[in-house]
């Protein structure tokens, strides 16, 4: 009986270590992947390298991504299948393991719509993992290897302009226009106009600014906007701000413009200085001269008197004959008479 359970014992621990080495396979602890950007801009490429970390005869790859963002372009390593949201990538080396892979790759493009900056992830998961020789057979990689990358458009810099028309005169009034644009303007929550100024000795300045509640701001004193700030941002951006100037007396003065970011400790996005000459009184317009010399020719030739007359169709015979005829009909009127 001791005999019998001896055997049935051995026999357990062959089949355990058996059923152990059909069972437990090894891990591969060296996997990494790797990205040739982390920011992509539409129409640009980026490429996902995953490196196995030693030589494989087999592998099934899945590469999750989001077909929002991306489109794929192509791939390394074996054959491959696209359902529009992942990428897998299948390996078998069928000589047997004289040809194994140590890595792969897949390539995708930023799509073209895109106007905002968008983080993504591009997930890596794997299974079917063995040797060269088909073993061993390796571990599962069923949590995903994530590597994220910043999809976003070739943003522009903010552009700061300060309009108006005409002289400004000392005390008067005077309109402008506040103008922030950019063709593709990155994208702020919170953001702030404020004004510094430089003026003559002695002498103010004011921009002047209405909110919708009728009350007046001077920027340069308090900026413009909520004091959180306002959101800007996106494709042919414009903001726009009606403001009043007042100079309180004649000179050259200097106003800076600076928009800041709110959310980064008031970090200055774009800023812009402008030199302004104020005058005490507007300035008489004097009309435009038209000088056109095909008009008004001198010529200083045509200016001399002329050395002899000029010859015409009436010539001095014809005054001296009617003189004769007429001296001739008198003699003959006064003979015949005697």
């Amino acid at each position: 009986m001791k005999k019998m359970v001896s055997i049935i014992a051995i026999f357990l621990v062959l089949f355990l270590l058996a059923f152990s080495i059909n069972v437990y396979a090894d891990s591969l602890d060296n996997v990494t992947t790797a990205v040739d950007k982390e920011t992509v801009h539409p129409g640009e490429t980026v490429k996902i390298t995953i490196n196995f970390g030693q030589e494989l005869g087999a592998y099934t790859v899945d590469v999750a991504y989001d077909s929002n963002l991306l489109e794929y372009v192509s791939f390394e390593g074996g054959t491959q299948n696209d359902n529009g949201s992942r990428i897998r990538v299948v390996f078998y080396d069928e000589t047997g393991g004289s040809n194994p892979r140590s890595s792969m790759s897949v390539t995708f493009r930023a799509k073209e719509n895109i106007t905002t900056s968008n983080p993504t992830e591009l997930k890596v998961t794997a299974n079917g993992l063995a040797g060269p020789s088909a073993t061993p057979n390796y571990d599962d990689i069923t949590i995903p290897i994530t590597k994220t990358i910043m999809v976003e458009p070739s943003y522009m810099d903010y552009d700061i302009a300060l309009n108006y028309t005409g002289d400004i005169i000392k005390n008067e009034e005077k309109d402008m226009q506040i103008v922030v644009s950019s063709s593709m303007g990155r994208s702020y929550q919170h953001t702030r106009i404020i004004a510094t100024a430089t003026t003559p000795k002695n002498e103010t300045v004011k921009l002047l600014a209405t909110d919708s509640e009728q009350l007046e701001h001077d920027i340069i004193q308090s900026g413009w906007g909520d004091d959180a700030g306002d959101p800007i941002g996106g494709k042919d951006v414009v903001k726009k701000l009606d403001v009043r100037g007042l100079f309180s007396g004649a000179g050259k003065y200097s106003i800076t413009l600076k928009l800041i970011d709110r959310d980064n400790s008031d970090r200055e996005i774009a800023s812009k200085t402008f030199e302004i000459d104020v005058k005490d009184t507007a300035s008489q317009t004097t009309p435009e001269t038209n000088n056109n010399n095909n008009e008004i020719i001198t010529n200083t030739e045509n200016q001399k008197e002329p050395s002899s007359l000029p010859k015409t169709g009436a010539s001095i015979y014809f005054i001296i004959i009617p003189i004769i005829a007429i001296l001739l009909t008198s003699y003959i009127y006064i003979k015949n008479k005697d």
